[in-house]
Order: C-alpha cells, then structure tokens, then sequence
C-alpha cells in the first residue's frame, strides 16, 4: 500500500511540474519587421543564390579530385593537397554568399531550397595534366558566372530591375573577381609547366611536378 502510494504522489509530483514549466514557457509573437531595408531586387537574388550552388559544385568536385590524388594506386599528395584546399576555399565562397544574401536580407527561404544535393563533375582523372585543365575550365565556368551576375545586376530594366545594385557588384568584382582571374593565371601557369614537364620526362615530370606542389614551391 504504500509503494502505490508514493508511485502516485511521484505522478502528481511530475504532472504538477510539468504543468508550472508550461505555464513559466515564454511565448514571444512574432515581430512584425520593417521591410523598407530590403533592396536586393528579384533578379540578382536569383543570380546569387543560384552561385551557391556553383560554389557547392566547384567545392565538390575539388574535393573528388583531392581524394583521387590521394589514392594509393595514383599516390600524387601535392595534387592532393592544392586540390583540397581549393575545395576548402570554394566552400568558403558558399558561405560568404549566403552571409551576404543574409546582410541583404535576400535568404527568407529554408536552407535545403538553397543546397541542391551538389555533385562533382568528374570523379577519375587520367593524370595531373587533365586535372588542371578542367580546373582551369571549372573556375573559367564560375568567373562567367560571376560576370553574368554583375552584368544583370548593374544594369537598370534588365530584367525588371528598376535600380543599379553597384554595392552588390561593387562586392562581387572585388572579394570574387580578382580571386577568380589570379586563380585561372595561376592554373594556367601550372598546365604550362606540367606539359613541357612531361614532354620532356614524361611520367617522371609529373612525379617532380608532385614534389614541388607538396613542397609549396613556386611552379
């Protein structure tokens, strides 16, 4: 009789504390905001979220061909490693347009919208040469990308646009641009070498190609 007891009283003692939490619970209403700071206009919102989602794949497919270098039966760390980082920094260039598109108030809508399930391009590579190409081809993809962001967004009536957004591509030509434009000079530059490398080495000039990219030399 009295464990039936005590159960009971343990009960009443859990409902009545749920009970007072319930009632303590802050509800807050929603905060009707002001939405007169909102400029971004439709058009270049739709740009610029749709370059997350280049980012994601540039970021995707850099991881691929890092991981693809890092096999044992390819075994090219110093691919690896820029191609890596490259990965690293195509995600950060996600992350820096939705915390602009957030300044801007241009992301109202839930993050899974905004991410597409990002696929690489390519998941094998015949050597280091073929590599760097179609890196130098992925980034040419996103600067025009880029470019035709700035192109709509700088131009009034293009698009139903009624204002010039020059903070937007202000924004774009200076943190993206000149990024992407040294990035391309530099693969550029890599391909150059690697080939001639190669012509004259052949597999040996990959693999001291190899060493120098692990080592951070200059190429």
């Amino acid at each position: 009789m009295l464990k039936i007891t005590f159960f009971v009283v343990a009960i009443f003692v859990v409902v009545s504390d749920y009970q007072v939490q319930a009632k303590m619970q802050c509800k807050l209403p929603k905060v009707q905001i002001p939405d007169d700071w909102i400029s971004m206009v439709d058009p270049c919102t739709k740009k610029l979220k749709s370059q997350v989602q280049e980012e994601l794949i540039a970021s995707m497919t850099y991881f691929a061909m890092g991981a693809h270098f890092s096999k044992d039966t390819v075994n090219r760390p110093g691919f690896a490693k820029i191609f890596f980082e490259s990965a690293s920094e195509e995600r950060e260039h996600a992350i820096k347009i939705i915390g602009y598109l957030l300044m801007r108030g241009g992301l109202t809508q839930d993050i899974s919208q905004l991410i597409r399930d990002p696929q690489p391009l390519a998941e094998t590579w015949a050597d280091g040469l073929s590599a760097l190409k179609d890196a130098l081809k992925l980034e040419a993809h996103v600067t025009r990308k880029i470019r035709d962001i700035a192109s709509v967004c700088e131009e009034p009536g293009r698009e139903g646009q009624d204002f010039n957004d020059y903070h937007l591509v202000d924004w774009l030509t200076g943190d993206f641009l000149t990024e992407q434009y040294e990035g391309q000079r530099d693969l550029a530059g890599k391909i150059s070498n690697l080939g001639k490398m190669m012509d004259s080495h052949g597999a040996l000039g990959e693999f001291l190609f190899d060493k120098k990219l692990l080592n951070g030399e200059s190429l």
